[in-house]
């Protein structure tokens, strides 16, 4: 069974059984074709529906489809997630990253945060100068930042700490 999240909206119970699509224990019936990569066409209740996948992230169990060219953000679980979250186990696949250490030796070149700043995951931390090509490092995880060890000009080791978060 998967359990299907649209928007942060609208949640489905999704089963297969011999064969049969069942949603919210309803079985229905699809008929589709395929158009190409990520592309399908399905006719149902009469209603004609182009799905397009346009990003698929199986690590997060994320994916965007796009609907008769609206877009839709959906969050997948499946049978194990639930039973971690019936366990109590389901924030321990979340890393809490405490620290960003240098990956290599080389010179700070900018920093772009500050200490007591929110940052996201993804968001750019600061510019690292090594072997003459100028390295984004960017933020792991979602957090706040305790502390910068570091300045523009600095010149770094490797591993050697950069930035802090709570």
């Amino acid at each position: 069974m998967y359990q299907i999240n649209i928007n942060n909206k609208y949640n489905f119970n999704i089963t297969t059984a011999n064969k049969q699509l069942q949603v919210n224990d309803e079985p229905i019936v699809l008929d589709s074709t395929e158009l190409g990569a990520n592309k399908t066409h399905v006719l149902y209740r009469n209603n004609s529906y182009n799905i397009e996948v346009v990003e698929l992230n199986k690590e997060e169990k994320t994916a965007i489809v796009k609907v008769n060219g609206n877009i839709y953000t959906l969050t997948i679980k499946d049978q194990f997630d639930q039973l971690l979250k019936q366990l109590g186990m389901d924030n321990l696949a979340v890393n809490k990253i405490q620290q960003i250490k240098a990956p290599m030796p080389g010179l700070v070149l900018n920093v772009l945060v500050a200490e007591g700043a929110e940052v996201k995951k993804g968001d750019n931390l600061l510019v690292l100068e090594a072997m003459k090509m100028e390295n984004m490092i960017k933020s792991p995880t979602d957090g706040i930042v305790k502390k910068v060890a570091i300045k523009q000009g600095d010149k770094v080791e490797k591993n050697e700490i950069l930035i802090s978060f709570n």
